[in-house]
């Protein structure tokens, strides 16, 4: 496990919108992507993130400077 990796991983489901209306909407299918494009992500770790209360992400995301957020243009 690196600690960078997880780092990136909740960094994105923070200020990405689509990646984290992706990863709510099929959480082990938008990891496994993420792994099979070269992220060193274990099953222990995909277990963790999936098993995280959802609503973390959104209320981060709320919480953080629009400025810092990458927004979906397609929704």
């Amino acid at each position: 496990m690196t600690q960078r990796v997880i780092e990136a991983v909740i960094g994105r489901l923070i200020t990405d919108e689509a990646f984290r209306a992706s990863f709510l909407n099929d959480p082990e299918k938008t990891l496994t992507g993420l792994v099979e494009r070269g992220m060193h992500l274990t099953h222990a770790e995909i277990t963790a993130l999936v098993a995280t209360d959802s609503e973390l992400w959104e209320h981060a995301a709320d919480r953080v400077n629009p400025r810092l957020q990458k927004s979906d243009l397609n929704s």
